[in-house]
Parts: structure tokens; sequence; C-alpha cells
């Protein structure tokens, strides 16, 4: 009975939610293709990025926003769910944490990258502290891999819930990144809390 109430109660407020009759009308995936909207407003992410990895894409809406944003360079998105086709971009069904996945981001690029984006979160188990915390593991293993593809002057931008996680998630940060900045869009429900951190230039030089 309360599975069901609660499904009633996501399905009434998907249907009062601007963002998702905003993302239908213009053709997106998901709501969550305005957060980025508003990140690369405040943050210029994709100022002359000509290169987009896309962690944990799917259903596909950032990589559809990097697409329009980048006329002309490389787009890989991938997740461990089958995604529908996006114009101009090349994908990979598998886990980003294996190495022979790595191996063929690294392949496909034929060098670093100006952005890697990461929306992963878990799916939600209901305790807030065990979700911040896997999430938070996601959000650093994609940091950890971002800092290993970036260019110098290459950006990063990853999802976490704010809560016990956030402190080793801000300190691994600061160990690669010069410029750090923590911020919730609009378009992310009231009462989520979902937080992004956007990382820019990385500290160590090229090897």
């Amino acid at each position: 009975m309360r599975k069901n109430k609660i499904s009633k109660s996501w399905i009434f407020k998907q249907h009062k939610d601007i963002y998702v009759k905003k993302s239908k009308i213009e053709g997106y995936r998901s709501r969550a293709v305005y957060k980025l909207q508003e990140i690369d407003n405040k943050f210029k992410i994709f100022k002359n990025g000509t290169s987009v990895l896309d962690l944990g894409a799917a259903p596909g809406s950032w990589s559809q926003f990097a697409a329009k944003k980048v006329k002309k360079g490389k787009i890989l998105s991938i997740d461990i769910k089958e995604m529908d086709k996006i114009e101009n971009t090349f994908q990979i069904k598998g886990d980003f944490t294996e190495n022979h996945n790595q191996q063929k981001i690294k392949k496909y690029f034929g060098g670093r990258v100006d952005i890697v984006l990461s929306d992963m979160a878990v799916n939600t188990s209901g305790n807030k502290s065990l979700d911040s915390i896997v999430t938070g593991e996601l959000s650093i293993k994609a940091m950890i891999f971002a800092e290993e593809i970036l260019k110098l002057n290459g950006k990063f931008v990853t999802k976490f819930f704010m809560g016990s996680a956030f402190n080793e998630i801000n300190s691994e940060a600061k160990k690669y990144f010069r410029e750090i900045n923590i911020f919730k869009p609009l378009a992310s429900r009231k009462n989520s809390k979902e937080t992004f951190i956007i990382c820019k230039f990385l500290r160590k030089y090229y090897k």
C-alpha cells in the first residue's frame, strides 16, 4: 500500500514539474539537462571544450546538451544501461571503472580530454546517509579517472548528495584541482540533497 502511495506521489510531482514539461517540449530525455545548463551558464564549462566524456550518461540528456554545445569535436557516453543513439556521440555500454572500458575511452579520444561529466547516483535505498556515502564513492572514482585523462586546464563536473561524504569529496577535489565550486542548480528539486562540484585546472603537470 505504501509503495503504491509513493508511486502516485512521484507521478503527481512529475506532472507538475515544469522542467519535466520543458524537457519534453525541447526534446531532451530527462529534466536533468537543465541542471547542466545552469552549471554551464554559471561556470562556462563548454567554453573552448571540444572533447567530452559523459560518465553514467543514461538516459542521455547531458550528452544531448553536450552535442549541441560541441559542434566539432568528440563526445563519448558510457553507462551500464543501454541508451538510444544520440547524434554526434559515441557510446559504450559498460562500467567505466573497469580497465578494459577505460582503455576503450582512451583509445577513442587518442589523448587527453577537455571535459569530464558525471551525473551518476546509486538507486536510492531510503537510507539517505548510505545513499550519500555510496554516491560519493562513485563521484570519487569518476574524479580519479578524470584526473588521469583530463587536459591540464580541463573541467570536471560530478554530482554528490550533501551529507557525510562531502568532506571526503571536497578533500579529494582539492588534491587534484586548483579551482573548486559547490553549486546546487535551481533545477534540482528542493527536497533533494543532490549538489554538484565543479572543478577546473589540474594541479599536476603533464607527464
